[in-house]
């Protein structure tokens, strides 16, 4: 799993975690279903995006899901999944992407990659996903040849920066193509009109994520004398930052302009969880999951304040059924870095990832800063900060 966008299920709430978690596995089953297994790997959470878009503008939304068989990675439930062809378009973009991926990390030399005949194997595997997500973004009417130009021109670009040239102008490829893929869920939804605002979110959350992992990268980077393009141009961190919280509240006035049937979702991964992916980024904020900041310390809610164990379940497994989810569960990293039920008994669990502190941060919701809250879109579903929402 890779993306900026990685919201804790306590700050999304039970009804948006379980629309954000129809939408992963949607996009991992739509890899499966027209790629095979190995595609599924490319899963990732900046593309699932594409899925909520699409489905937050569909006159129904309800249309497109479907329930799904038992899983390793939900405790082996079945569950409704978003399916169709918002999904259809997020596995297309996010092959290309992870093809971007893997070309880099080939032309950087990293780890293994750094042996030829690896590096030749990678090479043909990122072959064949530009293809596949060729095939796919073609059959849901999106020409993935901006993307592949873009992922092209990116080399380009970054062989010819050096001190002095714009940040921006080695960002743009990325900005071209996330703004093609935003644009086309309006499409896909029936709402052309909704083009040219998605268009100018995508832009510059393209910005954004080029941005955020160079930041991230920039220290490992320096180490292993890999090309980093706040290091290449001389940009300072200050002034990353500095793009970087524009880029946040850009893709806040753009989304003003869209009309979603239920924008409940995408509102708050584009609009809250940003914001965290750059506080993150720059090491500014922790974690605030769960509680309102205005909760006294010590109260039921408030920060440091344990969460109410949840009933156990009587439904056990036996200990050969256990011991094949438990192994599901390590193999999809779900036992460190998410949400599980316990393989035997079916309890509720936190992967060991998820244990953050939420004392830190006060600004969890800022509802009043950036929609018109109490909507029909919903935008404060799953926010529970203590601001009234009446602005």
């Amino acid at each position: 799993m890779f993306g900026m966008v990685r919201p804790c299920r306590h700050r999304l709430g039970e009804k948006l975690t379980a629309q954000w978690m129809a939408h992963l596995c949607g996009l991992c089953l739509a890899l499966r279903g027209d790629h095979g297994q190995l595609a599924r790997i490319v899963t990732n959470y900046d593309g699932l995006l594409i899925s909520v878009l699409t489905e937050a503008q569909a006159a129904r939304g309800d249309a497109g899901r479907r329930t799904a068989g038992p899983c390793p990675l939900r405790g082996m439930r079945t569950a409704s999944v978003a399916h169709g062809e918002g999904a259809r378009l997020a596995a297309a973009v996010s092959l290309v992407l992870a093809s971007a991926k893997v070309r880099d990390h080939v032309a950087d030399g990293d780890g293994l990659l750094a042996r030829r005949p690896v590096a030749l194997a990678a090479r043909r595997v990122a072959a064949s996903w530009d293809r596949a997500g060729a095939r796919t973004g073609s059959d849901v009417g999106f020409d993935t040849a901006v993307l592949l130009d873009a992922v092209d021109r990116q080399t380009g670009v970054e062989t010819l920066a050096g001190p002095g040239t714009a940040i921006l102008t080695v960002t743009e490829p990325t900005e071209t193509a996330t703004a093609a893929a935003f644009a086309h869920t309006a499409v896909l939804a029936g709402r052309p009109h909704n083009a040219g605002p998605l268009a100018e979110a995508g832009r510059l959350f393209g910005r954004l994520a080029h941005l955020l992992d160079a930041v991230e990268d920039r220290d490992a980077d320096a180490a292993s004398g890999a090309w980093n393009p706040l290091t290449a141009t001389g940009t300072p961190l200050e002034e990353a930052r500095r793009l970087a919280d524009d880029a946040v509240h850009g893709i806040r006035l753009a989304l003003r302009e869209v009309e979603f049937r239920d924008g409940g979702l995408a509102h708050r991964l584009l609009v809250h969880e940003l914001p965290n992916s750059v506080h993150r980024a720059f090491g500014t904020v922790s974690c605030a999951h769960g509680t309102g900041p205005y909760a006294p310390p010590g109260t039921p809610g408030g920060p440091g304040a344990p969460l109410p164990p949840e009933p156990p379940r009587r439904d056990r497994r036996g200990a050969l059924a256990g011991c094949a989810v438990w192994l599901g569960l390590a193999c999809t990293c779900q036992l460190c870095c998410g949400t599980y039920e316990d393989p035997w008994s079916g309890e509720r669990k936190e992967g060991t990832c998820a244990n953050c502190d939420c004392s830190g941060c006060g600004d969890c919701c800022q509802c009043c800063q950036c929609c018109n809250c109490g909507g029909e879109d919903g935008c404060c579903d799953g926010c529970d900060c203590g601001c009234d929402c009446g602005c």
